[in-house]
């Protein structure tokens, strides 16, 4: 005989175990930065940094669909920013070959970053 087990209230509503599951694939995914490479971690904390001042209620890295064109440029704004930092304090000279992996580099993390943001206001908390 086909017995159905009878569950109670909170369990038939996953809502709350899946922020659980939220949560951990967030630790997940931080831990998981932290064994980025010693330039990655600088960029992505100077990346942060940045973004802590385009951090506001109405912001373009909130919008549903944020505008590629200005995701590119924001990117790109954050590659100049970075790039003249490096020059100001390296003595070694980094070739243009460099430059551009570094570029792309930039806008991943930028993305990454952007969707962490995006995530926890969606969730209704923030977490730097």
């Amino acid at each position: 005989m086909d017995q159905h087990k009878i569950l109670p209230f909170y369990m038939s509503y996953p809502l709350p175990m899946h922020y659980q599951r939220e949560d951990h694939i967030m630790q997940d995914l931080e831990y998981l930065q932290q064994m980025y490479p010693s330039q990655a971690k600088r960029y992505q904390k100077r990346i942060a940094a940045i973004l802590d001042k385009m951090d506001y209620d109405g912001s373009v890295i909130y919008d549903e669909y944020p505008d590629r064109w200005t995701m590119y440029r924001m990117a790109d704004n954050i590659y100049r920013i970075l790039k003249q930092e490096e020059m100001q304090n390296q003595k070694e000279v980094i070739s243009e070959e460099t430059w551009e992996w570094i570029a792309d580099m930039i806008q991943l993390l930028l993305f990454y970053e952007i969707y962490k943001r995006r995530h926890n206001r969606e969730r209704g908390f923030l977490k730097f």
